[in-house]
């Protein structure tokens, strides 16, 4: 399953690096269980089609206010929903997993849910910061059973 991504301070990377290691140990005793390819996208990326399915993650920077009747313009990572849009990437996305700081309150995971309102697809789960290993388990879980159907 393919796992596109962006990070602009690192957490996200990270993340999603040892979700990819997590899997592969959980692949290591039992095939069937599924393996990850990262693919980050970055102002430096080029656009292209996807055409399999894949799971979308976005870390929440915003401008400052609090979420709800201002500061709720997502800044910093508008290059992946330029990428979600191109060619009409976003029908192949299966959901949204977002990330950010619970400090900010609604503002927490704020452009994940923009995202899955926006394109129509499910907002699958979330994590503060760099995640811990519950979280990785957790999410691991999810994009599991999205991999079995």
């Amino acid at each position: 399953m393919k796992l596109l991504y962006i990070s602009i301070s690192g957490n996200t990377r990270s993340f999603v690096k040892r979700l990819a290691i997590y899997a592969e140990d959980a692949h290591k005793s039992n095939q069937s269980l599924p393996l990850f390819e990262l693919k980050e996208i970055s102002e430096n990326s080029q656009f292209e089609v996807e055409d399999e399915k894949f799971v979308t993650f976005v870390p929440t920077y915003l401008e400052g206010g609090n979420g709800v009747d201002n500061g709720d313009t997502e800044i910093l990572t508008e290059v992946m929903r330029e990428y979600l849009d191109y060619e009409d990437n976003y029908k192949n996305c299966l959901g949204v997993i977002g990330s950010g700081n619970k400090n900010f309150n609604y503002q927490y995971c704020l452009t994940a849910k923009q995202y899955s309102e926006t394109f129509n697809f499910p907002l699958l789960a979330d994590f503060e910061l760099r995640g811990n290993s519950a979280d990785l388990e957790r999410i691991y879980n999810v994009l599991k059973k999205l991999a079995v159907n």
